[in-house]
């Protein structure tokens, strides 16, 4: 599949993305295995969360749906889960591979985790290495790398964990296979990263210290089943909040956004950047802070990212270069080598594409530099990465002729409907079977 887009257009309107990834994937798990019937409301129904739902199907969870969003999940317990008859495929999602691991070791499942080719390239070293110290045995590819082979019969035992780098799916997958761990089981950040993990546990009624940097628990207690109603995915709703940035005469407001503090990196570095955002209506449900947001076109400025918001905006960064490729002066970002391992090498593809559109960027170790200024035309090309499609639609509003981005079937991953919500608020985008 191919996106073929014109220049030009504003964003005007009022939209709900999709439901938000991160708490989609959590719900799944965190329902399977607790105790009793829970009632998803929101849940995204993109590839990768459904790859979540498929694993604990194989695992002997009943789960109903989804159907328009809604999910019911008859949960097992923590030691209900069933070894699955055949390797479970995790497709693209690094969520779930990563999560889906540290319950496999815990709850001592025999298991093989796969996925596609681009995530059976991706390193897996950094749950490994934590779960072997904590008693499991597992077996990977070179360097790390999937398929991974959990084997059965090594309890657990909870360890004081501090990570080398900031990451929450490492942190959640310490986390829960801590809670099959005997004794208590701490992790350590260096970075704040998302806290969706913490906040679900305690919706559950999982006992969890959660204090700055530092998460523990002990192993044995009991999730109980709740609803959950998942927010609309702020990871989502970036791409039309850059849209509406940077498109003059747009004004465009998005519905029961997820505002969570540990997320809003967009928000914040767009503010910076000098953007129109505007926070309405902003309440909690089931833990988790929302918001309506309104986006009115301004003139961007060039800045210096502040290292603090790099993890807070992790997964925004494509279509923030998108935002520093359209705005006055020249943007800096550091500290985000994270980047290189995502679907695609995001600070390589983006720069690849950027220049193809005419746009000057450096490229450094652990960031990029990028002077804002004229976008052309040209075939994008991007990698199998949902974000770089994402991000490179949203630069027509500002290009000078048409661009056409290849490869974008991995965009079903996260967002579902992302051409019908573009089109419907005034970009000028047609979906073509590739050639």
């Amino acid at each position: 599949m191919e996106f073929k887009l014109l220049p030009g257009g504003s964003i005007v309107g009022e939209a709900r993305v999709a439901g938000d990834k991160s708490i989609s994937h959590r719900s799944i798990m965190f329902a399977s295995i607790a105790e009793g019937t829970t009632h998803i409301k929101g849940f995204l129904e993109g590839e990768d969360a459904l790859a979540t739902v498929a694993a604990f199907r194989a695992m002997g969870v009943r789960i109903d749906g989804p159907n328009d969003g809604e999910v019911v999940v008859h949960g097992v317990g923590l030691h209900g889960l069933k070894t699955p008859s055949a390797p479970l495929d995790m497709g693209n999602s690094g969520t779930s591979m990563r999560l889906i691991s540290g319950i496999v070791a815990g709850a001592g499942l025999d298991a093989t985790l796969t996925g596609d080719v681009s995530l059976c390239k991706r390193p897996m070293g950094r749950v490994i290495n934590p779960l072997t110290e904590m008693g499991a045995r597992i077996e990977s590819e070179e360097q790390g790398r999937p398929p991974l082979r959990i084997h059965a019969g090594h309890p657990l035992k909870g360890i004081d964990y501090e990570l080398p780098m900031a990451s929450a799916q490492v942190k959640s997958c310490v986390l829960l296979a801590g809670l099959w761990a005997q004794g208590k089981t701490s992790t350590k950040e260096p970075a704040p990263t998302r806290d969706h993990t913490e906040r679900m546990l305690k919706g559950f009624g999982y006992p969890i210290e959660h204090q700055g940097d530092r998460a523990s628990l002990e192993g044995g207690h009991v999730l109980r089943a709740c609803d959950i109603e998942v927010p609309a995915d702020i990871s989502s709703a970036a791409f039309f909040m850059v849209a509406a940035s940077i498109a003059p005469g747009s004004d465009l407001t998005l519905f029961h956004v997820g505002i969570n503090p540990t997320r809003v990196g967009v928000i914040n570095i767009l503010r910076l950047m000098g953007a129109d955002i505007e926070l309405l209506n902003e309440r909690e449900i089931g833990g988790e802070p929302v918001a309506d947001i309104r986006v009115r076109y301004a003139e961007l400025k060039g800045i210096e990212i502040p290292e603090e918001q790099v993890p807070l905006a992790i997964d925004e960064f494509p279509v923030l270069f998108v935002a520093a490729a359209c705005a006055k002066g020249r943007t800096v970002l550091r500290g985000a080598e994270e980047l290189r391992v995502k679907e695609s090498d995001r600070i390589a593809s983006m720069a690849e594409g950027l220049a193809t559109l005419g746009v000057q960027t450096e490229v450094l170790e652990d960031g990029i530099i990028i002077d804002g200024g004229t976008l052309g035309s040209g075939t994008i090309n991007t990698y199998h990465d949902h974000r770089i499609a994402m991000s490179f639609a949203i630069a027509a509003l500002r290009a000078e002729g048409e661009i056409r981005v290849l490869e974008c079937d991995p965009v079903a991953t996260s967002f579902p409907n992302f051409d019908a919500i573009a089109r419907g608020l005034g970009l000028q985008i047609t979906t073509l079977d590739a050639e």
